[in-house]
């Protein structure tokens, strides 16, 4: 593989996020693993968001900053997985952290599976840990039974044949992989929790989640 190709792109879209993207590009930085590149796509912020990307990236080559007009999550992410160089391309959203040994454990896994196209799972879950059931009103089901985006590996050559996240209003993520799934994609779940998705904040969004099966 040649040296100029990272393990990993980490895509990290925000919007209006400063305080909480700072505490995510921390966990980022502090990763024991080191060969990966980081696209931030600021989807339209209107704060100080870009300050503080450049403030804590001050001489590291591993970055890149895009700013665009608002496009929604689906479409930020989107931008990120065409500019993304990396064997495998993962997410960080920007009100969640990584543990320093995430990237680390994550590539461990894929060498010791290197039929694996698709890596997901392993996430702890701080706050409410439950969402409504979009089946059935009034129900609540539990994260485990859900897609979290924040965790996906994709090989890059498979989420570019995916076609990235579809704008849907709800499940982008659940259906991402239910698309990959039909496609005969070479998928594992990982139970190693080192994403750390926070939903203790007031203005946490709710996007992640879905039924794994026949979910949107």
């Amino acid at each position: 593989m040649p040296i100029n190709i990272p393990e990993f792109s980490v895509i990290i879209s925000t919007y209006n996020r400063a305080k909480l993207l700072e505490r995510a590009l921390h966990s980022l930085l502090a990763q024991t693993e080191n060969n990966w590149e980081a696209i931030i796509i600021d989807d339209g912020s209107t704060d100080n968001s870009e300050e503080i990307v450049h403030q804590i990236f001050t001489g590291n080559q591993n970055f890149q900053y895009h700013k665009q007009a608002n496009q929604g999550e689906a479409g930020a992410k989107n931008k990120g997985i065409s500019l993304a160089k990396g064997r495998f391309i993962t997410f960080l959203d920007s009100d969640d952290t990584y543990l320093p040994e995430h990237l680390e454990s994550r590539k461990k896994i894929l060498k010791e599976n290197p039929e694996i196209e698709f890596l997901h799972g392993g996430v702890k879950i701080i706050g409410n840990q439950y969402v409504p059931d979009l089946y059935h009103d009034g129900k609540n089901i539990h994260l485990s039974q859900c897609a979290i985006g924040g965790t996906f590996f994709v090989r890059r050559d498979i989420i570019v044949r995916l076609k990235g996240f579809r704008n849907l209003p709800i499940g982008a993520d659940a259906d991402l992989l239910n698309r990959a799934e039909s496609l005969g994609v070479k998928i594992l779940k990982t139970e190693i929790p080192t994403y750390i998705y926070h939903r203790e904040n007031d203005d946490s969004i709710t996007k992640n989640y879905g039924k794994l099966h026949g979910c949107d």
